[in-house]
């Protein structure tokens, strides 16, 4: 093993060790994890929100015991690899020890802890967009047709995992088209591949038009409820913070790119940057999207640096480079991830806002950072719906109706008597179960909706009451009621199914 290895091997302990230090105990998941762990359970070739791959990861968990440990191994391995495929482009590029441990810093101390301390698709995504990026190296350092095959296959799974990482492929095409590099459209073999991509999506795609393009309408969805909040300059400041300790060797890798000759066949990652974040602002994207787009980035300018300081004085600069990115994050440490409590946090306002944390998918500031607010208040709401479902369910079937994918999926998750709840929303729609005579209904509401419950559904019922809510005051869901409806007066299953086809209907 190369002495470096040993080296890469400490980053990857360390990374592991960060990951499972960064988040206090008094969090739970986060409600995006709830349902993508319910997604294991349905395997399938996509789903409402995304495509399946991730899924395929929450059927391993399952099968590991779907203890929290393992919801937090896979998205901290998937980093793991991020800093070993961001090492060996450094390799590729002839950089040298000091390169590696530049890059492998850079990508430790940045915005990728937070990110892989969620179980959600992106941490994959940022893992292939570095690995596709890298393969192209490869293929333009040595010509060998397998590399274009290579990226077909990440690519390919890259799509399966998220479709965002079509956004790489669409800032490649016209960069490559504005250099020398344009020669690899003459290949026959980029053609195969093109084919091979079709061939591995071909059935999301299939999957895709037998439920009439679901994604089309997550799409609209998204634009109309969080996309139109985004703040096209706030988007940009995003992109600066998220590798702040390296934001100096991110530039010094644009900077190579244009002037060092070595690179020069590489120019067209600085085209491909320049556009697709060009797409990120039209678009009005949200600003993790780009994520995936930097690391190559950190690993050019490492090599750059490397060779920039690479004789007299100019060599003391080098433990200066390495000791920038940790001094820089270390007042981030303390604010970007959940390690304090929600009552510091709230006593310490200006700390999260002058970076911006405090603002929501809704375009205001809040008390707690979303993310944070959503890792509260899961258990308790589990809890109170097991005590409502042991007592109702011995007068028939009960079933437990919830308003949102997060309280579906949490109380699947924390139940201790086996419940499994059911929604309207995202895709538990068409998981939802009527294959028993339901009489009786435990409905979740959020808390804006739930003064209309008892009117809407009371008269269906021989009993409706208001039994609990959920009173963590540091919860995004603080409020949600829990409704005790007994004895159904009108058919359930018969109610649901025509709730089922109309929500399906206005998908179209």
């Amino acid at each position: 093993m190369k002495k470096s290895y040993w080296i890469l091997f400490l980053f990857i302990i360390v990374k592991f060790v960060l990951q499972y230090s960064i988040i206090s105990p008094e969090y739970e998941l986060h409600r995006d994890e709830y349902l993508h762990l319910d997604q294991g359970q349905h395997l399938a070739w996509g789903y409402l929100s995304v495509p399946p791959v991730n899924s395929w990861l929450a059927w391993w968990i399952n099968m590991l015991g779907n203890s929290v440990f393992w919801v937090k191994f896979f998205p901290a391995l998937l980093g793991t690899m991020t800093i070993i495929v961001v090492w060996l482009i450094v390799e590729e590029l002839r950089g040298s020890l000091f390169a590696k441990t530049l890059a492998a810093i850079g990508i430790l101390l940045s915005v990728l802890l937070r990110v892989n301390m969620l179980f959600q698709p992106t941490s994959m995504e940022i893992f292939l967009w570095v690995s596709l990026y890298y393969v192209l190296i490869k293929y333009f350092n040595s010509l060998q047709p397998k590399w274009i095959y290579t990226a077909a296959v990440i690519f390919g799974l890259g799509f399966l995992n998220k479709y965002n990482i079509a956004f790489s492929v669409i800032g490649l095409i016209p960069a490559l088209l504005l250099t020398k590099q344009r020669r690899i459209f003459m290949s026959l073999h980029l053609y195969w591949a093109g084919l091979l991509v079709l061939l591995i999506i071909s059935p999301n795609l299939f999957w895709q038009y037998k439920n009439q393009f679901p994604m089309i309408h997550h799409m609209k969805e998204l634009s109309e409820k969080q996309l139109v909040n985004v703040d096209r300059l706030d988007f940009l400041k995003s992109q600066i913070l998220f590798f702040i300790g390296s934001f100096i060797v991110i530039a010094a890798g644009w900077v190579s790119l244009i002037f060092y000759k070595p690179f020069s066949k590489f120019k067209f990652f600085l085209w491909s940057y320049l556009i697709t974040i060009a797409l990120f602002l039209f678009f009005k994207a949200k600003d993790y999207y780009a994520i995936g787009v930097y690391p190559v980035y950190i690993a050019f300018g490492s090599v750059f640096l490397e060779n920039l300081f690479d004789k007299g004085w100019k060599k003391l600069l080098r433990p200066v480079c390495i000791l920038i990115p940790v001094l820089l994050f270390l007042p981030l440490y303390h604010v970007t991830f959940p390690n304090k409590s929600a009552e510091y946090i709230i006593g310490h306002q200006e700390e999260y806002r002058k970076f911006g944390l405090l603002r929501w998918e809704d375009g205001k500031d809040h008390a707690l950072p979303q993310d944070f607010a959503d890792m509260q208040g899961w258990k308790e709401l589990a809890q109170k719906v097991d005590k409502q479902y042991s007592e109702l369910s011995k007068s028939g079937n009960t079933m437990v109706l919830c308003d949102n994918y997060g309280q579906t999926g949490a109380i699947n998750y924390y139940s201790k008597i086996g419940v499994k709840a059911m929604s309207f929303h995202a895709d538990y729609i068409n998981w939802i179960d009527l294959s028993k005579k339901y009489k009786n209904v435990i409905r979740v509401k959020d808390a804006s909706e739930a003064p209309k419950e008892l009117n809407e559904s009371g008269s269906f019922f021989e009993v409706a009451e208001l039994k609990d809510s959920i009173t963590n005051p540091y919860a995004r869901e603080k409020g949600t009621a829990i409704f005790s409806l007994q004895g159904a007066k009108i058919d359930i299953n018969k109610r649901i199914q025509d709730e089922i086809t109309e929500v399906k209907n206005e998908w179209k």
